[in-house]
């Protein structure tokens, strides 16, 4: 059960994440190649869009993944949700409005989102760290 006040927001961010993303996937899958038709580069450009789908996805589940975490400072966690969240935005964000709007100088701004999200990626081991005096139920359970 989720009663952290930030496990919630961070619960809620992967909610609107994960939607947002099921909503932009299906205009991709129904609605984009009608947009772009007649467009030199459609395979290419449908195939810029899937990614930025897959890759929001990807993050949004491992947001709701960070959200379940039963350990780890609050500040990490929201370190971590931020850069992923950030990272979607950037990433995802920047290859939508790429393929949208057909500027293809969007797309070096793309990798920003790839390395925001490999800073996330490595902040999580932070998580497992112990602080000073914090309580660990799991181990109380194993010597009761």
């Amino acid at each position: 059960m989720i009663d952290h006040p930030l496990s919630r927001r961070i619960l809620i961010l992967a909610g609107i994440l994960g939607a947002s993303g099921v909503a932009i996937g299906a205009f991709g899958a129904h609605g984009l190649e009608s947009y772009l038709e007649g467009h030199e580069k459609l395979q290419q450009r449908l195939a810029q869009f899937d990614v930025g789908v897959r890759y929001h996805m990807y993050h949004a589940i491992a947001i709701l993944a960070l959200a379940s975490l039963p350990f780890g400072s609050s500040r990490m966690r929201m370190v971590i949700a931020t850069l992923l969240a950030l990272g979607i935005l950037i990433f995802s964000g920047s290859l939508y409005l790429l393929v949208l709007t057909d500027t293809p100088w969007l797309g070096a701004i793309t990798p920003i989102g790839g390395l925001t999200w490999i800073f996330a990626w490595l902040s999580l081991p932070l998580l497992s760290r112990k602080r000073k005096g914090s309580y660990d139920a799991a181990a109380d359970d194993r010597t009761s």
